[in-house]
């Protein structure tokens, strides 16, 4: 029997969908860009809008309201979402773990309600052999809160290191959990899932990697998304048919806008996450290399949702800090600055800030709408395929449209595990997703609907028809091969056509669990 591949998941987190290198965008990426040129890039992969349903769908395969994540990791029982994996779902890694691998995770978790006590919604619990990294959403990049080796609480380690960057130690722990299994893992294949908390908020990053951005970005972001565009559609990656959409109304054109300086160093800030990000990667690839598993070693990088247009202010603050994700103090005792304010610049530990809606519409070039909408802004992430022993059309693009929980089914098909009908004397909801394995091979027609909800914002995609709505609005409908950037509406001019995927989406949600965003909002004004 030929050796059962090695599989490596790369999620990153708040980034938009043309920011790297090798889809158009300004920021260094190197070996992101060697994957891609070795391996095959996705132009039309989803993910579900915002982080935590993101994982829990990418994790089991399944809807993340299946899972119990429908929402966010709030516990609104009786009557909302527990905010937990449910015992109704089996992640990837418990699949894996019974099939003979062996698991590993470093990063970020945030499906589990309760972030600072163990409990069977921890990673460990949820079929990984060792785990470093967060329980939570976000985190100080320089002294995190929830930090976790395993099961066991180890923030001090973070506050006692002077160096410490939350980012290189995703990476560094990825490393080490390679070389491991070569001296403990035998000949068993393993499973690892690597979740980057870069370039989610705040904007925090190392001065030698924000330096190499100075002067970058000084074009502005309207000169900036037109040159993406045209890389975008010389690569492949966009169609030149489809209009740019329009700068975000809320947004002022670049020569107007105030506080230039200050804008440019919060791009830079961001551009500075993600390079760090890309040369973690690039150690992930060189310990394969070097522990001769790069050619048996099934890669994927993805988003977990678009670009992240969410700008904080003072107040911000207390609920951070009082949620784990702040701190506020600095290692040296200095006071954090929270807010996003134009007087003092940010990448340091000493501020809390984020890059704000104007670079998210940049991050998201082309499209429209940003991280917790279902539009095409909110929900594309580049969908990188790397695996020498398994594809063979080297830098390749795939057009066919796809979604989270075809990863689960991409990597039952290529490790030939069994996915379970029941787990633990629970019934498990069967997985939702399509193998991508022989698109891998070339494009074809997508057998199944892709469907979205968050917040009450929706979608249903059939073929290259697009339902979508922005809560509370209208249905829209766009056509996806004409107009992907959704900048014509034609939903009056098929009626028949949305009657019928309205209903087909309102059937979906019933079937899911989807909870009504009304119902939602009185749970959580009574809590």
């Amino acid at each position: 029997m030929a050796k059962r591949p090695n599989v490596i998941v790369i999620l990153n987190d708040d980034m938009g969908y043309s920011d790297i290198g090798c889809y158009g965008g300004e920021i260094d990426t190197p070996n992101l860009n060697r994957l891609a040129a070795r391996g095959i890039r996705f132009t039309q992969f989803y993910n579900t809008a915002r982080c935590c349903p993101s994982r829990a769908s990418l994790l089991t395969g399944l809807h993340p309201h299946q899972t119990g994540v429908g929402l966010m990791v709030d516990d609104l029982r009786p009557n909302g979402y527990p905010g937990n994996l449910n015992e109704h779902c089996v992640t990837i890694a418990e699949v894996l773990k019974q099939a003979g691998y062996r698991t590993y995770m470093s990063g970020k978790w945030h499906v589990a309600s309760d972030k600072f006590n163990a409990n069977d919604t921890w990673p460990l619990q949820r079929g990984f052999d060792h785990f470093y990294g967060i329980i939570n959403g976000a985190a100080n990049y320089f002294q995190p809160g929830t930090l976790v080796r395993d099961n066991t609480n180890i923030n001090a380690e973070a506050r006692a290191d002077e160096h410490y960057y939350f980012t290189d130690a995703i990476s560094d722990n990825a490393v080490d959990f390679i070389k491991r299994h070569q001296r403990v893992g035998g000949d068993d294949p393993f499973f690892m899932y690597v979740a980057y908390t870069a370039p989610h908020w705040p904007l925090h990053a190392k001065q030698a990697d924000i330096d190499k951005y100075k002067g970058r970005f000084d074009a502005g972001w309207d000169q900036l998304r037109e040159a993406r565009v045209k890389r975008m559609v010389e690569m492949g990656i966009i169609d030149a048919a489809w209009p740019l959409s329009e700068r975000d109304p809320a947004v002022p054109d670049w020569e107007s806008a105030d506080d230039k300086a200050w804008r440019l160093r919060c791009m830079e800030v961001y551009a500075a996450q993600i390079d760090c990000m890309d040369q973690g990667i690039g150690r992930i690839i060189e310990a394969l290399a070097e522990a001769g598993e790069l050619e048996q070693t099934l890669i994927l990088f993805l988003a977990d949702n678009g670009g992240c247009a969410e700008e904080f202010n003072p107040s911000t603050g207390e609920g951070f800090i009082r949620n784990g994700i702040a701190t506020a103090h600095t290692k040296q005792g200095e006071r954090v600055s929270f807010g996003n304010a134009p007087h003092l610049m940010p990448g340091a530990e000493n501020t809390y800030q984020s890059y704000g809606m104007a670079w998210a519409n940049l991050s998201n070039t082309p499209f429209r709408l940003y991280k917790h909408w279902v539009h095409e802004g909110g929900i594309s992430t580049p969908f990188i395929a790397h695996w020498p022993a398994g594809i063979q059309d080297k830098g390749a693009l795939r057009h066919t449209p796809a979604q989270l929980p075809d990863v689960m089914a991409t990597i039952l098909e290529a490790t030939a595990s069994t996915y379970p009908t029941h787990d633990k004397g629970h019934v498990i909801e069967p997985c939702q997703g399509e193998s991508l394995l022989p698109v891998f091979h070339a494009d074809r027609q997508r057998a199944t609907p892709l469907y979205w909800e968050h917040e009450g914002n929706a979608a249903i995609r059939i073929g290259d028809w697009k339902l979508v709505r922005k809560y509370p609005g209208e249905w829209e409908l766009y056509d996806m091969q004409r107009d992907r950037t959704e900048v014509d509406n034609v939903a009056e001019a098929h009626v028949q056509t949305v009657s019928e995927m309205r209903q087909q989406y309102e059937d979906w949600a019933r079937r899911c669990g989807v909870i009504p965003r009304e119902q939602i909002l009185n749970i959580m004004q009574s809590k």
